[in-house]
């Protein structure tokens, strides 16, 4: 069964913390470098951080020194601790392999919103 179960969204204010975690189907997660998207309405989605099997990590330059991306690979598990939050980092956030597409299948995502 395919499955992405994000969690862990929810609403704070500038400067606070959130830590989402995505459950994943071992169809998806085994062997795969995983990823956190995030999408506000009338854009595309777009990429935040990525991490390989070994625990290589990348992210775009506007969460960088901010967000930190981990795995747990006997869980089929995929955290993001997000620190120092600002208003532009309000969006839902999904996580899936790296490499999919957008007619892929994708979870429901989870919903941050950081607003005083």
């Amino acid at each position: 069964q395919v499955q992405l179960v994000e969690s862990g969204g929810g609403l704070v204010q500038p400067g606070g913390s959130l830590r989402l975690s995505c459950v994943a189907s071992g169809s998806i997660f085994s062997g795969a470098i995983m990823a956190w998207y995030r999408q506000t309405p009338g854009k595309e989605r777009e990429f935040v951080a990525s991490i390989s099997i070994s625990g290589y990590t990348y992210y775009a330059n506007s969460v960088k020194g901010r967000f930190t991306i981990s795995r747990d690979n006997a869980k089929n598990t995929v955290h993001l601790q997000m620190n120092s939050l600002k208003p532009e980092d309000t969006a839902v956030y999904y996580c899936n392999k790296e490499s999919a597409r957008m007619n892929d299948y994708w979870g429901q995502g989870t919903q941050v919103a950081v607003s005083s």
